[in-house]
């Protein structure tokens, strides 16, 4: 299956599904988050996948949703129209933020996140739904939605990936995790040269491969059900509902209203920037 958005390749017993927006540091758009969802779907169908990595082109790993395609009206498409009430918002939100990212978390084979670069809000969310994380040595982690009046994303990762107290620092202040501190405070596995991402988590993907597909599926969901009966789900859909009686706030709402007028004027000034090259 061809894709626009994402790149798909099978070595062995590895799919390897890398974000290919690099312009945009891959940033998530509704077609990458369409594409990324096939695709782990065609891994999930391909019986000779044992295991599959999750990467991103160019220099970033991934950059968050893109609000350039939610707040400009230019790539506005079915999902972005829906956003201009709250329960579209909602549903947006439920459907392919929310479930999209569940479903990597609960999807069956061994899955491996190799991060380079800035690994930032969503972005983070996205590596936290895969089993393992690899990051390069200038990996950067961060969450700086609480200053843009978001709470956080849709699924509040932190608590459970570097502890609570960890966690409300890394939020509240928007500070950001290099690579060293990350696999200190367990938020990845492994740190390796930059020049050496790629292999090394190929190596890794392999090792893992030798796991009989039906036994490393029974530990994983026994692994992922231990972290339910502590209270992962719930705290998730609670969150998610929390963000969205954020997004609903005064405060939210007049930032969101802001963004709207400083996009549309960055249009209103390149269109005029244009008009004023082709008269001269």
């Amino acid at each position: 299956m061809g894709y626009e958005n994402v790149l798909y390749e099978v070595d062995g017993n590895v799919a390897t599904i890398t974000m290919n927006r690099p312009e945009m540091a891959n940033a998530q758009n509704t077609g990458l988050i369409d594409d990324l969802d096939a695709a782990f779907d065609e891994a999930d169908a391909d019986d000779t996948v044992h295991v599959v990595v999750l990467a991103g082109a160019g220099k970033h790993f991934n950059s968050g949703h893109d609000l350039k395609a939610l707040v400009g009206q230019a790539e506005a498409d079915e999902w972005r129209r829906m956003r201009d009430t709250p329960e579209g918002k909602f549903r947006h939100e439920k459907v392919m933020y929310f479930d999209r990212c569940v479903k990597i978390y609960n999807f069956r084979k061994p899955t491996i996140a190799a991060v380079q670069g800035s690994c930032v809000a969503a972005g983070l969310m996205l590596a936290c739904m895969c089993d393992l994380i690899v990051a390069a040595d200038d990996a950067v982690f961060s969450n700086p939605v609480l200053k843009m009046t978001g709470a956080g994303v849709e699924l509040l990762v932190e608590p459970w990936e570097i502890g609570p107290r960890k966690a409300k620092e890394f939020m509240l202040t928007g500070d950001k995790i290099d690579a060293q501190e990350a696999w200190r405070l367990g938020l990845v596995n492994r740190v390796v040269p930059r020049d050496e991402l790629a292999s090394a988590v190929a190596a890794l993907a392999a090792q893992i491969a030798l796991v009989p597909p039906t036994t490393a599926q029974v530990v994983k969901e026994s692994i992922n059900h231990t972290m339910e009966l502590q209270g992962k789900a719930d705290s998730w859909k609670y969150h998610f509902m929390a963000h969205h009686w954020m997004h609903n706030t005064s405060t939210a709402l007049n930032a969101l209203e802001a963004r709207k007028q400083k996009s549309s004027m960055k249009e209103v000034f390149a269109e005029h920037e244009g008009g004023d090259k082709a008269s001269k």
